[in-house]
């Protein structure tokens, strides 16, 4: 489970202050220079807050959670959305997807079996140097399809550090160097790949599916929404051939380990040795976890080529009212009610397996900054300017899909690089809409590639947090990352590309020929 990334806190006072002016001076220019829709005043209002907003977020100019708050006190005051019907778009079943996710997340981190996970898989993968790395990445992909990135990179940067240094006793620094940077690297493009997998792995993932849902309410309706079971049949083969590309990039081109290496295990096992039995309070998560799973992928009908799995949620009387959000919430329930047997969490005054102390280390401000995107949509909608953008891009009506969804890839990934993927994917999801309303292609088309693009960032320290907690190890030069992952980013362009023109369409039920009626212009 991704966390949104921010600009890092070091870029100094400097541009932050030039950030917070320059978002006010357009905010005024925006409302009352820039002569947007004389005839219908909401649009240039509503366009001031969207610049605004960009403009504070891309800059980091104020917190990026104090920013999301800005529509609670700017709609109301323009006239743009009440305060009650504003604060209602802070809270629907998204969030608490999220807050569910997160403490069963939570709870994997708390009894270790994170790390259990994590070194079980590393120890079935094969000794020499390249495949070694392959372990770490796909350990590192796997956990982050479900908890957090940082997390999930703290981890393994850890695990794999102790193994580096056991490396370089045997056969030196110099000689171990290009394995190194392989592994660290490995680890923090990982973490950012797995994170595309599920809806539940990188928070653009949710705000898709809620801005789609807050900007097409009829797709809703006609069962046009995208499931947990659904994401995965798409993003679960793009996260292999991502992973398979990233590995030999990594170990066959650009820091290709030396054959004369000879891993020793010892460390994994050690590193296994000391977690010792698994606990009943691991088994206890991991049935929580692998339950949860299993609702999220088959709560809706799953159409495999010809074949469908019935959703269970259909054999229900009120199996219509269940979404994602019911699931996460009553499963991380779950986990307040069942005591543990651990002693020494029973002296430390642990009474159950997750417990009170777990909701301080939710990241409330990833809920905040979700909600100002979400208000943000609506803001986009209710005041015109939806359609005023989609009808300034009217006359790309006509241009073929395939060049659409790569440009727009080659936008997001590098944009990404530089600011909050969240809040990026938030600020740019409903301008896609408009447009793909306006030219008459699906919307998906479009928001689809962008919040998976969201995620591509491989080049820079401050794009991502795994990119800068292995920058931090201390054994990454700039240059290096730099070096591949511009060429990462540019295969994760195509491949998104291609992937979704040649199999989204029947993974998610998109026609290319037929413009969706519930996503027609309501007059």
């Amino acid at each position: 489970m991704s966390e949104s990334t921010t600009l890092p806190d070091n870029r100094g006072n400097k541009g932050r202050k030039i950030g917070f002016w320059l978002g006010i001076a357009a905010f005024f220019a925006t409302w009352f220079l820039s002569n947007i829709a004389p005839d219908q005043p909401l649009i240039a209002r509503m366009a001031a807050v969207a610049v605004l907003m960009a403009i504070w977020w891309i800059s980091d100019a104020v917190p990026l959670a104090a920013t999301s708050l800005l529509p609670l006190v700017l709609f109301p005051f323009l006239g743009i959305k009440t305060g009650k019907d504003t604060a209602s778009a802070y809270i629907n079943y998204i969030i608490f997807l999220y807050v569910g996710g997160f403490l069963i997340a939570l709870a994997m981190e708390r009894w270790n079996l994170h790390r259990r996970i994590a070194l079980a898989i590393v120890s079935k993968i094969g000794r020499s140097p390249s495949m070694i790395v392959l372990g770490f990445m796909v350990a590192t992909a796997f956990l982050s399809m479900w908890i957090s990135n940082t997390a999930t990179t703290i981890m393994m940067v850890a695990i794999g550090l102790a193994v580096i240094k056991s490396t370089e006793q045997t056969f030196g620094e110099e000689n171990t160097a290009t394995l190194s940077v392989a592994m660290l690297l490995g680890i923090a493009y990982s973490a950012s790949v797995g994170g595309m997998a599920t809806l539940v792995g990188t928070p653009p993932n949710l705000a898709l599916v809620r801005i789609f849902e807050e900007l097409f309410p009829g797709a809703v309706t006609a069962g046009a929404t995208i499931g947990f079971g659904q994401w995965m049949m798409f993003g679960v083969p793009l996260m292999v051939i991502m992973l398979a590309v990233i590995w030999v990039l990594l170990t066959k081109f650009f820091y290709r380990p030396s054959n004369s290496l000879t891993l020793s295990r010892e460390v994994i096992q050690k590193e296994k040795a000391s977690l010792g039995a698994i606990t009943f309070e691991e088994k206890v998560v991991l049935a929580v976890f692998s339950t949860t799973a299993f609702l999220w992928i088959f709560r809706k009908p799953l159409p495999i080529g010809s074949f469908t799995i019935p959703g269970w949620s259909s054999s229900l009387p009120s199996g219509a009212m269940i979404d994602d959000g019911t699931i996460a919430i009553t499963m991380a329930l779950i986990l307040f009610l069942i005591p543990t047997r651990s002693p020494k969490a029973e002296s430390e005054g642990y009474g159950t397996i997750l417990d009170f102390g777990v909701f301080s280390r939710i990241p409330w401000h990833i809920v905040l900054l979700f909600g100002g995107g979400f208000a943000l949509a609506k803001g986009f909608t209710s005041s015109g300017l939806s359609a005023y953008v989609g009808e300034a891009f009217a006359r790309m009506e006509g241009t073929p899909v395939l060049i659409m969804i790569g440009g727009l890839c080659a936008l997001l990934t590098f944009l990404t690089e530089l600011t909050s993927n969240t809040a990026t994917t938030e600020m740019i999801l409903p301008i896609l809409a408009a447009i793909a309303v306006s030219v008459k292609v699906h919307p998906l088309l479009l928001m689809i590639p962008a919040a998976l693009s969201a995620s591509c960032a491989f080049m820079m320290p401050v794009a991502t947090p795994p990119n800068a907690i292995v920058f931090g190890s201390g054994r990454i030069k700039i240059a290096q990352m730099v070096r591949v992952g511009i060429v990462i980013n540019l295969i994760g362009i195509v491949l998104i590309s291609l992937s979704f023109y040649l199999l989204g369409p029947s993974v998610f039920g998109i026609d290319f020929s037929e413009f969706p009626d519930w996503a027609q212009p309501q007059n």
